[in-house]
């Protein structure tokens, strides 16, 4: 299992955890899962928790605690996550080895067959 975070995604991700509130600084991080939803059926979930769950896959990259859903895992597998700030977007963007479709927006995609029924977009 893999997750690689660009310079400026770990940047701004170690922010985010040092200014949150609760818990102890030992487990503070990341939590990273993929939930159903989405124009294409699965979207990237990102949370900071202090709380990770008893089963979760646990890594560090550029001190930055990575917590992943276990049943997230084969879905995030290789996934490079960036973060972008330009005049027309800013946040956190997914390139994922695992995807076969995404949307427009680059926060929902496809697996294949395994992927739940789409969400149509708003």
């Amino acid at each position: 299992m893999s997750v690689i975070l660009t310079e400026k995604a770990a940047f701004r991700l170690r922010t985010f955890v040092r200014g949150s509130a609760g818990g102890t600084e030992a487990q503070k991080g990341v939590r990273l899962a993929v939930v159903d939803g989405g124009c294409n059926g699965y979207e990237y979930s990102i949370d900071i928790t202090s709380n990770p769950k008893p089963d979760d896959l646990t890594f560090e990259q550029d001190k930055v605690s990575i917590y992943v859903d276990p049943k997230s895992a084969p879905l995030l597998d290789g996934i490079v996550i960036d973060f972008v700030e330009s005049l027309t977007q800013s946040g956190f963007v997914f390139k994922n080895p695992n995807a076969t479709e995404t949307c427009g927006c680059g926060k929902s995609f496809a697996a294949g067959d395994c992927t739940p029924s789409a969400t149509p977009c708003s």
